[in-house]
């Protein structure tokens, strides 16, 4: 392309639409080289389930906008003419332009690519674990509809063992996840008990990186989601929406109202999102003791385009959420009524310039707040706690990216500051607790039992961090072989202080001849430390209440929390089976000093975070994708990991007798660890408007607290958890369970455009009995939700 049609293609077509997305214009053309008004054109990933359509103008154009990126199958057909279909390589933000030209009926080649290509079961340009999903494919997935989030999606995904609250192991590790919202990163722990999830409704894909994460991604990189939300630009309407209501078991009811509009230049969409239910998060016993709670989200995108080279964007997010903290049937009996509330805000904006045909440049600030609160009662057992934490965070990002031959190269920086206040004050209420008579006694809290005369331990602490960041990288395509190269400094200032370099690499090789893609690669990775409860985990006044013996090691019971660094090898393959069929597989090793965890402040349900001194994590993941044949479409996700580490603790607040066992105990299995996880999902669609989705999850059961049985049988708040873990194995593991669950639903349209839709959905159909973990020290004891029926009733207009 010359100079000069370069500044015209510029001056002509839609800018980059997003940071994270791309955008794809063309002219549909006859023989003749004449506009065809009229055109259907299609863009298509069978595997992440992507499909748009829109039909040309008089002038023969068309433009698709927030494409995520990906290899796509652009299909155009017209009355008259051949069909045509092939594939286009979408990999940067850069604007694609792909005139088609079609030819008269009958007088030429209808498809330019071959049947397996356009049936592409495999993704040969990836260099490492990497898989999309669209909201098409998961809108259906049969999942409970309490406090649970993006997270529940994800587990559809290889890779992931669940936990409890909707906490999720990406590959042996305990829930490092950075969710990138149209260019906005969220390194908070987004779980039920930490803060208001993603609400999947509002996302139109997702992206994961699980391996070979690309460079400009830092901070929390065990998984990347990138996340790319709806929008109402270029839909061609003033006003469109839907109105969903829910309804199911434990009293479970809620609500879903979305509105979206837009013209080629601005679009709007907005979604507000409300529930109730009295089985909000995870229950720590077989009676659901007070467990009620609610919640409501909100959301709102503005996209504009102020001039044919500019973009803009406005993202506003809003949760809150107030619920009841479970009790077992001793805090039950004793009338302990906890009850936690969080509330969040974000706000975004973005801007894209395209300076010429090959380049662009973004630049995305943000602004996040989230606070937690945690409302002791007098009822509190055997420990009363109170909590106020407030996390905001200021991000500023800015890329360059240039498409230029075999090069896709991306260049940028971040500033990143985090202000941390935290309260925090407890008490022991029952004398039996820390008996000093007893041989766990612990000293340090004697001044704070309440029952023998003591008083409330106080904290109060505020600090703000600092994280800056550059990074470069280049995706090089040269014949069969995909190379992705990057380099990512991180100096990161806040309660400890540290640098780092750290090279990513990775290399795919595509076997034409078999339909295979080899793949291989290296991370250096940097992990900085969770933000939620860091200044208390970290303060000489939590050290004080550490036993004695780990006071005398460590500092007065304290010692900074450092960064975790890793290093993360994975290689794998990609195989075509058949037209339908795909597989992709992998084997991974992770070895890591200072591995980052959670601990659980003597079951106050106080999460706070710790470092060990070292991990090594190995791994073995893969995934089946059936594309459809007649009606029937699905996956199969196989997962094991390893986790082993070795002691002692590094960083943190070490309480209890485990804080003294871990100065001397060799390396142990984590509670990350599980020997197979298995997750199959079979969808099924019959004449556009009959459809069900079947999902079966099988979890061998991760690592649990190592409990005396004895003592167990004999503590009426977990007696009948027994036969739902095994304390004589080693480790000690909850046992495996099968879970299956059900949506059949059915679309009614008029005139072609759907007016309502209804479902019904059972989840965990067989009544399962389970626990996702028990009496551990990080995490507690929670199970897995019993059969529920609902129904589900959604109208369009």
């Amino acid at each position: 392309m010359s100079r000069i049609s370069n500044w015209v293609f510029v001056l002509f077509i839609l800018p980059a639409f997003g940071q994270s997305t791309a955008t794809l214009v063309g002219d549909v053309l006859d023989p003749g080289g004449r506009a065809v008004p009229g055109a259907l054109v299609r863009l298509t990933n069978a595997i992440a389930g992507y499909s748009n359509q829109l039909t040309t103008g008089d002038d023969g154009h068309f433009q698709f906008v927030n494409i995520p990126f990906q290899t796509y199958v652009l299909r155009v057909e017209k009355t008259g003419f051949d069909l045509k279909q092939q594939s286009i390589s979408l990999r940067a933000n850069v604007p694609f332009k792909q005139d088609v030209s079609l030819t008269i009926a009958g007088q030429g080649t209808a498809i330019d690519v071959t049947a397996s290509e356009i049936l592409a079961t495999i993704d040969t340009e990836a260099t490492g674990t990497r898989t999309e999903l669209d909201a098409a494919s998961f809108a259906r997935l049969p999942s409970q509809a309490s406090g649970r989030g993006i997270e529940s999606v994800l587990l559809s995904f290889p890779g992931f063992a669940a936990d409890a609250n909707g906490a999720i192991h990406p590959r042996g590790a305990h829930n490092q996840m950075t969710y990138v919202i149209d260019g906005m990163p969220i390194t908070d722990q987004l779980t039920g008990a930490f803060s208001n999830a993603v609400d999947p409704t509002i996302v139109q894909t997702i992206e994961l990186f699980t391996g070979d994460v690309p460079a400009e991604y830092g901070s929390k990189v065990s998984g990347v989601a990138n996340i790319t939300t709806r929008t109402g630009m270029g839909s061609g309407r003033k006003a469109a929406g839907s109105t969903q209501l829910y309804a199911a078991g434990f009293d479970t009811l809620s609500h879903v109202s979305q509105i979206q509009g837009g013209t080629s230049k601005f679009g709007y969409f907005a979604s507000v999102n409300t529930l109730k239910s009295n089985r909000y998060l995870d229950a720590v016993s077989l009676d659901n003791l007070q467990n009620g709670g609610n919640s409501e989200r909100a959301f709102t995108r503005f996209d504009y385009q102020p001039s044919v080279r500019d973009t803009v964007r406005l993202n506003l997010i809003g949760g809150r959420s107030s619920f009841q903290l479970a009790n077992l049937r001793s805090q039950h009996a004793n009338l302990q009524e906890q009850r936690q509330q969080m509330r969040d805000f974000s706000v975004s904006t973005g801007w894209v310039r395209t300076i010429d045909a090959r380049s662009t440049v973004d630049v995305t600030a943000s602004y996040r707040t989230a606070i937690a609160q945690l409302f002791s009662s007098p009822g509190d057992t055997p420990v009363t706690a109170s909590q106020a934490r407030h996390l905001s965070t200021f991000n500023v990002s800015a890329r360059y990216n240039r498409v230029s031959g075999i090069h896709n190269l991306r260049l940028g920086a971040d500033l990143q500051r985090t202000p941390i206040s935290e309260f925090f004050s407890f008490g022991i209420t029952d004398r039996n607790f820390n008996d000093p008579a007893t041989e766990g006694y612990l000293p340090g809290l004697r001044p704070h039992d309440l029952s023998r005369g003591g008083r409330p331990f106080l904290f109060a602490g505020k600090l703000t961090g600092a994280l800056h960041s550059g990074f470069l990288q280049d995706r090089i395509r040269w014949r069969r072989l995909t190379v992705s190269l990057g380099l990512r400094y991180d100096h990161y200032k806040f309660v400890a202080k540290g640098v780092q370099l750290q090279p990513r690499v990775g290399l795919a090789f595509h076997v034409k001849e078999t339909g295979t893609v080899f793949r291989a690669s290296y991370n250096r990775n940097y992990q900085t430390p969770p933000n939620e409860n860091l200044l208390l985990s970290s303060s000489l006044e939590a050290g004080k209440l550490a036993p004695d013996a780990v006071r005398e090691a460590f500092s007065g019971g304290v010692i900074i929390m450092r960064p975790e660094r890793q290093d993360f090898f994975e290689t794998g393959v990609q195989q075509t089976v058949s037209r339908h069929i795909g597989f992709s597989g992998s084997f991974y090793h992770k070895r890591a000093t200072d591995l980052q965890d959670n601990d659980n402040f003597l079951n106050t349900g106080i999460i706070f975070p710790i470092t060990l001194a070292k991990s090594r994590i190995n791994g073995v993941e893969g995934r089946f994708n059936f594309l459809p044949v007649r009606g029937f479409s699905g996956s199969l996700n196989f997962t094991h990991f390893h986790a082993v580490v070795t002691p002692p603790f590094t960083g943190g607040l070490f309480l209890g007798s485990g804080a003294v066992d871990s100065l001397s105990a060799g390396p142990f299995v984590i509670d990350h660890d599980q020997k197979l996880g298995v997750h199959g999902m079979l969808n099924y669609a019959y004449k556009k408007q009959w459809w069900a989705s079947l999902s079966v999850r099988h979890d061998s059961g991760l690592v649990s607290n190592p409990s005396d049985p004895v003592e167990v049988a004999r503590d009426p708040d977990y007696s009948d958890l027994l036969p739902y873990v095994n304390l004589t194995a080693y480790p000690t593991r909850v046992r495996p369970r099968t879970v299956t669950d059900i949506n059949v639903g059915r679309d009614h349209y008029r005139d072609d455009k759907k007016v309502w839709e209804i479902s019904f959905q059972v989840t965990n159909m067989t009544n399962a009995v389970a626990l996702y973990n028990f009496q551990s020290i990080f995490v507690g004891t929670r199970l897995i939700q019993p059969r529920t029926a609902g129904v589900k009733l959604r109208f369009f207009w």
